[in-house]
């Protein structure tokens, strides 16, 4: 077949472009011969390059066109007279063709299944929580057993006969079955509950590290608060230094003057005498360095990830029983006092004795920490202010290792160490100055900026200026019970009761100031609220059938703390009892915070109160302790700053604990 027959038997394909010349019988067997026939050709053994055949290019490029008419396309498709999905699912139903998509496995999937812990398959378990055996399902098939047997109730049927053993075995198949099925059910939610326990222990090891990362990253941040005191401290001195050479150079004599006095034969040397006066001799002593601040300028945060009740830490503070302690905020200064009369500053972060304060002749009585200042009233009858922030000791100091000087530093943490004693006068510069005017033991005190109001065994309140540090105000509690009691004939609600004193307790046994307002507590069980401006007690509760011994108030409620076994919340605005409640033994210290009031009541734990669940709860050694076999001593100080608590023992242990 020569080139010229192949083009005489290759016809136009444009004869195709009527949609009816396809679907006849006659325009089917003539495309189908110029197909056969391109193929023959395309196929010519003498043809060793089809691409480069003018024929083969003319040929395939009629196909495309023909290929990229959609009216060819749709005249193929009307032929079958349906659609081209339906085409292609002519032989597989919808159902088939995703039943076999969605059970199709890759062959490397199904070689490494892992065994699993159910006992009973995925169709057994979705076949047991079918709706007949929930409880819906229960009570409809319940429904329809008694009306069965309202309508069987007619023609029975005798118990030996066939029907009735084929009915009592269907019975029995579909009891055994329902009971299968419960089994099924009783497993899978055992099987959940495993599951959920796995993931609670896989939660708590997460929460166990983060704690520790959280800690970590609280001791990254104290270390790097004490590098910054550093820079601080240098940064001042350096200032110093500056300002003192500029001193010096202007007490300098100039050139001008050293010349002239050459001329006279005054000069004593190269170097004038006014600078030679200040360069520091071989024997005289560096002067002190600049004392830091030790307040913390962050708040730590980890004590409220703990579980309420957890022990942070415990310290053997005194020899005897704690009479007074106070603490700044969770992880910074505490203060104690016990009655072997030794008054200890601690550094709660790492747990050391920063140093004592010595100047009182007796045993301290009560105290208040405020910022890095302190107020200690003693049974010798003074009160003693000092500046926290000038102690020569950082416990932290030697964990740096920048100070090779500082000799008596103790490493940040080293749980071999036992308790060290911080180096003498490490607290030399503290005290700030002496205030002097009771004639007996101080009981109570308390400041807040620069007033400070003091209660005395000389049932008088005293109320001091700690900027000029002198007495400004004399209140006497006698005279005001006298005054109440000489008006308690005439109708009030605040009428003074004829109660005599508790002698064996504190006359005053609490206080708080705040501006121009105070409220005190006294041995007689009254709560009198006074006006310092004027001197006159503008209220007086009536409530405590025992010496007041502790008491708090905020800008609502005033909550105090009795011998009487009782803790009372009054209402400052209408001078009403709020709430009251009672414990076993008499209380002997309080405080409270935006959620939870402690007491301390005479046993080895920490009551505790929380005002927002309206609970109470214990917290303390007693209870740590009481799987050891151990007897706690007897909490008699307590405080409490955003569920950081600090309590003190007759026993002279402080323990920190969450709560």
């Amino acid at each position: 077949m020569d080139d010229s027959g192949h083009d005489n038997d290759f016809p136009d394909l444009s004869s195709f472009d009527d949609e009816s010349s396809v679907i006849s019988t006659r325009g089917l067997e003539a495309f189908g011969r110029k197909v056969t026939t391109t193929a023959s050709h395309l196929m010519a053994p003498r043809t060793s390059d089809p691409a480069s055949n003018p024929t083969y290019q003319t040929a395939m490029t009629e196909v495309h066109r023909q290929l990229r008419r959609p009216g060819l396309q749709r005249s193929v498709f009307s032929m079958a007279r349906t659609t081209p999905t339906d085409m292609v699912r002519s032989r597989l139903s919808t159902k088939e063709i995703h039943s076999r998509a969605l059970a199709y496995v890759p062959d490397e999937l199904l070689q490494n299944i892992p065994d699993g812990e159910q006992t009973y398959s995925l169709f057994q378990g979705f076949q047991a929580s079918f709706p007949e055996l929930t409880e819906e399902g229960k009570k409809h098939r319940r429904r329809v057993s008694r009306g069965r047997k309202l309508l069987d109730e007619g023609p029975t049927v005798p118990d030996g006969s066939p029907k009735s053993l084929q009915k009592l075995k269907k019975e029995k198949a579909s009891m055994m079955h329902e009971l299968e099925m419960l089994g099924i059910r009783k497993n899978m939610a055992s099987s959940e509950i495993r599951e959920i326990d796995a993931k609670i222990e896989n939660l708590a090891g997460m929460r166990g590290i983060l704690l520790e990362r959280l800690a970590n990253l609280e001791q990254d941040e104290a270390l790097l608060e004490h590098d910054i005191v550093e820079v601080e401290g240098r940064l001042e001195e350096a200032l110093e230094l500056a300002v003192e050479a500029e001193s010096v150079a202007l007490r300098t004599p100039t050139k001008s003057e050293d010349d002239a006095a050459s001329e006279k034969g005054d000069a004593q040397g190269f170097m004038s005498q006014s600078v030679y006066e200040k360069l520091p001799s071989a024997n005289s002593t560096p002067s002190k360095k600049k004392p830091r601040s030790i307040r913390r300028k962050s708040m730590p945060i980890l004590h409220e990830h703990f579980q309420p009740g957890t022990m942070i830490r415990s310290m053997r503070a005194h020899q005897d029983n704690i009479t007074a302690l106070d603490f700044d905020a969770p992880f910074g200064l505490m203060v104690s006092a016990a009655m072997d009369d030794s008054v200890r500053v601690w550094d709660l972060n790492a747990g050391r004795c920063i140093g004592v304060l010595e100047g009182h002749t007796a045993s301290v009585r009560t105290l208040q920490v405020e910022d890095n200042f302190l107020a200690t009233g003693s049974m010798d009858a003074t009160i003693r202010l000092w500046d926290l922030s000038k102690a020569h000791y950082d416990p932290q100091g030697s964990q740096f290792g920048k100070e090779e000087d500082d000799e008596d530093a103790i490493a940040f943490e080293n749980p071999d160490d036992q308790p060290v004693d911080p180096p003498a006068g490490s607290m030399a510069d503290c005290p700030l100055f002496t205030l002097q005017a009771h004639l007996d033991e101080i009981t109570a005190l308390h400041f807040r900026d620069n007033v400070l109001v003091s209660g005395s065994a000389d049932k008088t309140l005293r109320q001091w200026d700690l900027e000029k540090g002198r007495c400004v105000q004399t209140l006497d509690v006698m005279w005001a019970a006298a005054q109440a009691s000489a008006l308690s004939a005439g109708e009030g609600t605040w009428r003074q009761t004829t109660r005599a004193a508790d002698m064996s307790a504190d006359f005053v046994g609490a206080l708080q100031v705040f501006e121009s307002a105070l409220a005190c507590g006294t041995a007689d069980g009254m709560v009198r609220l006074w006006d310092l401006r004027s001197g006159q007690v503008s209220r007086s509760l009536v409530g405590h059938t025992g010496p007041v011994t502790c008491l708090q108030f905020d800008d609502v409620h005033l909550v105090t703390g009795s011998l009487d076994r009782s803790v009372r919340i009054w209402d400052l605005r209408t001078g009403s009892i709020y709430d009251a409640y009672a414990y076993d033994n008499p209380i002997t210290s309080m405080m409270f915070d935006t959620r939870r009031i402690v007491c301390a009541a005479g046993e080895d734990v920490v009551k505790v109160y929380d005002k927002v669940e309206g609970r109470h709860w214990d917290c303390g050694a007693g209870i740590a302790e009481a799987d050891q076999g151990k007897t706690p001593a007897v909490v008699e100080r307590v405080r409490v700053r955003d569920g950081y608590l600090v309590e003190g023992r007759r026993d002279g242990i402080v323990g920190i604990w969450t709560c």
